[in-house]
C-alpha cells in the first residue's frame, strides 16, 4: 500500500509540473469565435466517460485536478451535456469547488428539441453547473435538415446563454447539419474529426466556416483507436519539431486546420490534460507537413 501511495504522490508531482513546463513553451493559442471576436484557446476538455463519477473522493480530486490543470495552463472550455452520466453535475461541482468559475467556459447540451420540455431542461443544466447563465447551449445530434433553432436563440436573447450551436458525431448527419449551418447560421458547430476520421473537413467544416460558425472537434483521439494504432512507436523525427508526445500529433493535426476552433479531448488526468495543452502551444505544422501525417498514420494500416 505504502508504494501505491509513493506512485501516486509521484504522478501528481509529475502532473503540477507539466503546466509549468508548458508554460515556458509560450502561451496557449486562443483563436476567435466568429460571431462575435471572443478569443477562444484551442484546447479544452470534453466531460464523456471521464467525469461520469460519483462521490469518492479520489476520483473527484483526480477531476478537479484536471480543472485546475487546464485552466492553470491557459485553457478555459469544459464540455459537458445530461447524457453524460453524473458528468454536468461534477462539473458545477468541480468548478464551484476550485473556485474557477468566472475563468471557464461551459458549455453542455439540449438533447430534444421541444418547445414544452426544453426550458426545464435548460434550467437543470443550469442547476447542475450552478450557474445562471451558459457560455453555449448546443442541440445535440441534430439529423433533421429542417431542424429549427429559433428556441436557442430566443435563449440567448434572454442571457440566459451567450452562444448556441449544433452538434453531430455521425457521418450519416452530415447532409441535415450542413444544412441547418446555411439556414440557421448558428454560433457554434461540434463535429467528430480527428486524423483517423477526416471525412468532416471535406464539407462539414468548411460549411461551418462559411456560416460563421466557430468549430469544436470531439473525438480527437478516434476513441483512442489512434492510440492503439501507434502502441509501441516512436514519434517520427519531422513530427518532433512540433510535437512532443503522439497525443500532440493528433491534436495538432486538427488544430492545423484554421476553421478548428477548439478541440476537446476528454480526461480524468490532470498528466493529460498538461500535454494535450502542449498541443496549443509552438508551432503548428504546415499543410505540407498535415499531408504527410495523413500518409503516415494511413501506412500504419
Amino acid at each position: 500500500m505504502i508504494r501505491l501511495h509513493r506512485r501516486g504522490l509521484l504522478q501528481l508531482a509529475a502532473a503540477a509540473a507539466l503546466p509549468m513546463a508548458a508554460e515556458a513553451q509560450g502561451a496557449l493559442l486562443s483563436r476567435p469565435i466568429p460571431h462575435s471576436g471572443e478569443s477562444l484557446p484551442v484546447i479544452g476538455l470534453g466531460t464523456v466517460g471521464a467525469f461520469d463519477i460519483g462521490e469518492a473522493a479520489g476520483p473527484r480530486a483526480a477531476c478537479a485536478e484536471v480543472v485546475r490543470t487546464l485552466v492553470g495552463g491557459g485553457g478555459k472550455l469544459i464540455d459537458t451535456a445530461p447524457s453524460y452520466g453524473r458528468a454536468e453535475a461534477v462539473v458545477g461541482d468541480l468548478v464551484a469547488a476550485t473556485g474557477l468559475g468566472g475563468r471557464v467556459f461551459l458549455a453542455t447540451k439540449l438533447e430534444e428539441y421541444d418547445r414544452r420540455s426544453g426550458p426545464d431542461s435548460l434550467r437543470a443544466s443550469l442547476r447542475r453547473l450552478r450557474v445562471d447563465r451558459l457560455d453555449l447551449m448546443q442541440l445535440h445530434n441534430v439529423d433533421d435538415p429542417n431542424q429549427d433553432l429559433g428556441m436557442l436563440r430566443e435563449w440567448k436573447a434572454q442571457g440566459l446563454c451567450r452562444y448556441y450551436g449544433i452538434t453531430t458525431s455521425y457521418r450519416g448527419a452530415f447532409p441535415a447539419v450542413e444544412a441547418v449551418l446555411r439556414r440557421e447560421k448558428p454560433d457554434f458547430l461540434q463535429v467528430n474529426y480527428s486524423l483517423g476520421d477526416r471525412q468532416a473537413e471535406q464539407r462539414v467544416i468548411p460549411a461551418a466556416a462559411a456560416a460563421g460558425a466557430a468549430v469544436l472537434t470531439d473525438l480527437p483521439f478516434g476513441r483512442n483507436r489512434l492510440f492503439a494504432a501507434v502502441r509501441g512507436r516512436q514519434l517520427p523525427d519531422w513530427a518532433q519539431e512540433f510535437a512532443a508526445s503522439w497525443g500532440q500529433f493528433f491534436l495538432k493535426y486538427l488544430i492545423g486546420n484554421p476553421a478548428v476552433t477548439a478541440v476537446i479531448p476528454g480526461t480524468a488526468s490532470a498528466a493529460h490534460m498538461a500535454d494535450n495543452l502542449g498541443a496549443g502551444r509552438g508551432r503548428l505544422p504546415d499543410e505540407a507537413e498535415r499531408r504527410r501525417m495523413v500518409e503516415f498514420f494511413a501506412a500504419l494500416g
